[in-house]
């Protein structure tokens, strides 16, 4: 990373000495202004809530142009990425730069799928939550505990240990969440199976039950394996930058996991999708179809309160290139499953309709987000609502994995420490309680 020949001059009109900041260019994407030296030279902090405009780190993973509606995983496009490889390649992409040949992989799908089962006491564990616990709040003890299951690779400093931490959370967390779903409904644990590809084994793990034999769909199977590529990472939102702030202090990789799968549990980040089909639930509850034209009056008056989820993003102000390609499943699985006439299908597919053509939504950019088809999706392959942002944690593992591994290969990592403005009392003495 090497400073720009142009400096950006910051001057004050108080009459303090300006400074030049230095200019650093990315690849692709804006300029950055290095900021560091800004408190040292003038005793000042800049002031962004959110961190809307401050680049946390440099990176070399993800990168998304939010106008055109790109997105690129080490370069590739997502489009292309979604359509020529499957989840396992994307993952060895993330992980280590170049997507794999035949013989890589080859050896790290058998490394992966080695270390799908847990180890046996889990289940114990699992047992201490209630049977009506949200998932999410099963995982996040879940993950957390994998540091005491599984302390021979905690040292975040070491690469070996952090390489099979790696390989170890990928491939762990398809049976945790299949546990945690079984263990809701009152089903045996299903122990996954090594020649099943990832996605069909998680299928397998979800739906399979002792009393006979689990044939997986492969339209179903497929439609899994993408809705993972298309969650794997998304640079630094807010769950990412959990797992990061998390890691700088040192603690170890499956701690900083768990942290972001707690992040990634708010309705404004993961559990859209959930929030979602609740929407769709309660317009079915009102008449379905019939009610919709109210429904979206609703949305357009401000006053109402009444929020349209699953449509626009926080990023992209153009359609989601990953909704385009959720798109395509979504009707590629209700066909499959002959769902198209399914009442809250319906719902959906008049909702998409309206969005794509009604003037309000085309103008305000608000197209249907990957959040709106993916749960479509995951509700007709039969997974329950509550499930969603679980297995949104599993895909979005690797993405904090590889962004973790990168920030303490970093020679300018430090511990996160955010500044504040502080707007509250000054100084003051303490009085004796009768004074007060």
């Amino acid at each position: 990373m090497t400073p720009s020949d142009v400096k950006a001059t910051l001057s004050f009109s108080d009459g303090s000495p300006s400074m030049d900041l230095p200019l650093y260019k990315g690849t692709i994407g804006p300029d950055v202004i290095d900021i560091r030296k800004l408190y040292g030279q003038t005793g000042k902090f800049t002031y962004d809530p959110g961190f809307l405009s401050t680049a946390s780190c440099n990176s070399t993973i993800t990168y998304i142009d939010g106008d055109k509606g790109e997105l690129l995983y080490r370069g590739y496009p997502i489009e292309q990425l979604a359509v020529n490889c499957d989840y396992l390649e994307t993952c060895y992409l993330l992980l280590y730069g170049e997507l794999p040949n035949e013989a890589q992989k080859a050896s790290f799908e058998d490394r992966v799928m080695h270390h799908t089962m847990v180890n046996e006491q889990m289940q114990f564990f699992l047992r201490g939550f209630r049977r009506d616990a949200h998932p999410m709040a099963v995982m996040t003890g879940l993950v957390g505990a994998m540091s005491a299951f599984y302390h021979d690779s905690t040292d975040i400093n070491n690469p070996e240990h952090r390489e099979i931490a790696a390989i170890r959370l990928i491939a762990k967390m398809p049976t945790l969440v299949a546990m945690a779903y079984k263990y809701t409904i009152g089903q045996p644990y299903i122990y996954p199976k090594n020649d099943l590809s990832y996605a069909g084994n998680f299928m397998r793990m979800m739906f399979a039950t002792p009393c006979e034999d689990y044939k997986p769909n492969d339209v179903l199977v497929r439609a899994m394996d993408r809705i993972f590529t298309l969650h794997a990472d998304h640079e630094q939102n807010a769950s990412t930058s959990t797992v990061r702030l998390c890691g700088s202090s040192g603690t170890n990789p499956f701690a900083a996991i768990a942290a972001g799968v707690a992040c990634l549990w708010g309705p404004a980040h993961g559990g859209a999708n959930e929030a979602c089909l609740n929407m769709l639930y309660d317009i079915q509850k009102q008449g379905g179809v019939a009610r919709i034209g109210d429904f979206i009056g609703k949305v357009k008056d401000k006053n109402s309160g009444v929020k349209l989820m699953g449509f626009g993003h926080r990023v992209y102000k153009n359609y989601d290139p990953r909704a385009k390609l959720m798109r395509e499943t979504c009707h590629e699985v209700l066909n499959e499953l002959g769902l198209h006439d399914d009442p809250l299908f319906k719902l959906a597919m008049e909702l998409e309709k309206i969005a794509l053509e009604d003037e309000y939504f085309v103008a305000r950019k608000l197209y249907p987000n990957v959040d709106f088809y993916s749960g479509i999706v995951q509700r007709a392959i039969g997974i329950p609502v509550p499930l969603f942002t679980a297995i949104f944690a599993l895909a979005r593992t690797v993405g904090w994995i590889a962004q973790l591994n990168e920030m303490i290969g970093d020679p300018e990592y430090k511990i996160g420490r955010p500044r504040q403005l502080f707007v509250g009392a000054t100084a003051r003495d303490v009085k004796p309680i009768a004074q007060r």
